[in-house]
């Protein structure tokens, strides 16, 4: 099944882009107002200034998955910037927590908070950093556990595919063991097979978003399928998190750089001309105002694929610039990021410019970090 992935998706990327599945809005210059946000010294401000005010202002326990996400934006501003303060914000947080995760050893949701666990052991080498990740991690891999038993696969959420499997990747390598790459790539394929939409070329948030054989299930406003944005631009989030992490000759990165490449090709067309992409993806009229949280994970993610050589700079670059002039308008002058949708497993309305969650900031803080590095 994995040969037929390989050679199918390419395919479809290309008639995506050959039957119009470009993004017509994407010949505008960018004004020289908006020039600005891309010059290096201002992007680092942005992001400094954005982990500073949502540091001082937590929701929750930080091993949850909303700051699973914000950490993994945390430390790739980090990694932008160099600065200290988010350093010893980093380190902090892990000795806060003595680097464990969630509670629940099956859920992908509980292990998200590892990533950036296994991304500071790189810098420290500190064993007291791995341990509770390589034991969650075994027990994952060899204990059954309720989510399987309940849903038949463990991650059966879009979601997911941006909590679970960048740590069982980087664990992996950082442990040289193959059976942890292995065991991501076995679950990651369980999920694409029951969610992922061939003809649309997205994720479903969950089975129960799946239309049956006559055209019966949820649907949206315009009688659409129901494609939730965030959903996927946390899947693509993932794809980056997992292909940075897998060397060119991996047997299996040929499978996610084609899905990553198909999405990418359908993602670009649903950016509105606003820059931002609507909470849902095939209904955007119903939806007026952008949301964060989806459109920075697609950003960071176009963005990364520019800059690693996956996606054509010159039908991509101006869909990210866009959107990142659209991110910067939604930041507040003291660094509070606006227009995220709030906790929920659908596309919502009920948010504004004054609403803000940590993983909202989380996907500001990755974008940037890719966009710092276009050339």
């Amino acid at each position: 099944m994995l040969v037929a992935f390989r050679s199918l998706r390419p395919l479809a990327c290309t008639l995506l882009l050959a039957l119009g599945f470009g993004h017509a809005g994407h010949t505008q210059e960018i004004s020289p107002a908006d020039k600005a946000v891309f010059k290096p010294k201002f992007i680092k401000k942005q992001l400094l200034k954005a982990t500073q005010w949502q540091l001082a202002h937590p929701r929750h326990k930080v091993t949850d998955w909303t700051n699973g996400a914000f950490y993994s934006g945390v430390f790739a501003a980090y990694q932008a910037t160099k600065s200290k303060l988010i350093l010893d914000s980093l380190l902090a947080m892990g000795e806060r927590t003595q680097w464990q995760p969630d509670k629940r050893y099956d859920h992908a949701d509980d292990i998200a908070i590892c990533q950036t666990y296994l991304n500071l052991y790189r810098l420290k080498k500190d064993q007291r950093m791995l341990a509770p990740t390589l034991a969650v991690v075994e027990k994952f891999r060899t204990e059954p556990g309720p989510e399987v038993a309940k849903n038949g696969i463990a991650w059966w959420w879009c979601d997911a595919l941006f909590m679970g499997p960048p740590v069982l990747v980087k664990l992996g390598l950082l442990e040289n063991q193959p059976k942890y790459l292995a065991l991501s790539d076995t679950l990651y394929q369980q999920t694409y097979r029951r969610l992922f939409n061939h003809q649309e070329h997205l994720f479903s948030r969950d089975a129960s978003y799946l239309w049956n054989e006559a055209g019966e299930g949820k649907k949206e406003s315009n009688g659409q399928r129901i494609f939730w944005s965030r959903g996927n631009g946390w899947v693509m989030g993932g794809l980056v998190q997992i292909l940075q992490e897998l060397p060119a000759n991996h047997p299996t990165r040929a499978f996610y750089v084609s899905i990553f490449k198909e999405m990418s090709a359908r993602l670009v067309q649903l950016q509105q001309p606003d820059g931002l992409w609507r909470s849902s993806l095939l209904d955007p009229a119903a939806y007026p105002g952008g949301e964060t949280s989806g459109s920075g994970f697609d950003t960071y993610a176009m963005a990364w694929g520019i800059n690693n050589g996956l996606l054509d700079r010159a039908t991509y670059l101006p869909a990210v610039q866009k959107a990142w002039v659209a991110l910067n308008k939604v930041v507040s002058p003291e660094g509070r990021v606006g227009w995220v949708q709030p906790i929920g497993a659908d596309p919502r309305r009920d948010f504004s410019a004054e609403s803000w969650e940590v993983y909202g900031t989380g996907a500001f803080l990755l974008a940037g970090s890719e966009v710092i590095k276009l050339k």
